[in-house]
């Protein structure tokens, strides 16, 4: 059993947001129970265990990841990494298609050794602002949207970036908030720096207070901002 530890979002070593990646043989997941525990060993934010599948499908692998603690529905920097790993290793030449709990999901990779991912769209549903959430997250939402059911997270906007950056979250309180994580995020202050919104990703009830990037909060905030920016 080989575990390869890789950096996604980053060109340097030591940066953006490891998750580790165990390619399978044959056909077949081992038990959850035994995911879980590689994971816990592995102890990143999530692993991601992936088979090859029979040729002529809609999916070439199919693909899990797991934190810690837990079992989730979609990650996006661990898929970025295991399309690397394809790739790096020879086992996938061009677009590789995976199969996964949120479905279908591709990675493509570019002459300069970049990929880009294809993820379906979160949809976004607005929601009261739950008690005990500006307490819990240390910042007041302007606004709170559900995010469907793959990705189980509360959007929330607060009033600017400076707040987003500031927030000092009280985890265990934050945990009872959202099935998977709660993200805050807000307009950039100055859109000529390159970007056009923050945000940041608390997954406590997964065992992840934060996470340095997430790559499936970006299938809830593209189309939030895109529709106000």
């Amino acid at each position: 059993m080989r575990i390869r530890i890789v950096d996604a979002f980053t060109d340097r070593p030591f940066s953006g947001n490891p998750a580790g990646v165990l390619l399978l043989e044959g056909g077949t997941f081992p038990a959850a129970e035994r995911l879980q525990e590689i994971a816990a060993e592995v102890n990143l934010s999530e692993t991601a265990f992936a088979h090859p599948l029979p040729p002529g499908g809609t999916a070439d692998w199919a693909l899990r990841w797991f934190t810690p603690v837990a079992e989730v529905d979609m990650c996006g920097h661990a898929t970025l990494a295991t399309a690397h790993v394809l790739h790096t290793t020879g086992l996938a030449t061009g677009p590789v298609r995976f199969t996964a709990r949120c479905g279908i999901l591709s990675a493509t990779a570019h002459p300069d050794g970049s990929l880009t991912l294809d993820f379906p769209t979160s949809p976004l549903s607005e929601e009261p602002v739950p008690y005990g959430l500006a307490d819990a997250l240390g910042g007041d939402p302007v606004s709170v949207h559900g995010t469907g059911e793959h990705i189980g997270d509360l959007l929330v906007e607060l009033r600017d970036e400076a707040a987003v950056r500031a927030l000092a979250p009280d985890f265990a309180a934050l945990a009872t908030h959202s099935r998977r994580g709660v993200i805050a995020t807000a307009a950039a202050e100055d859109p000529a720096r390159g970007y056009d919104y923050v945000s940041r990703g608390f997954f406590p009830g997964v065992g992840i207070d934060e996470d340095p990037v997430t790559g499936s909060a970006h299938t809830a905030l593209a189309p939030f901002w895109s529709a106000r920016l």
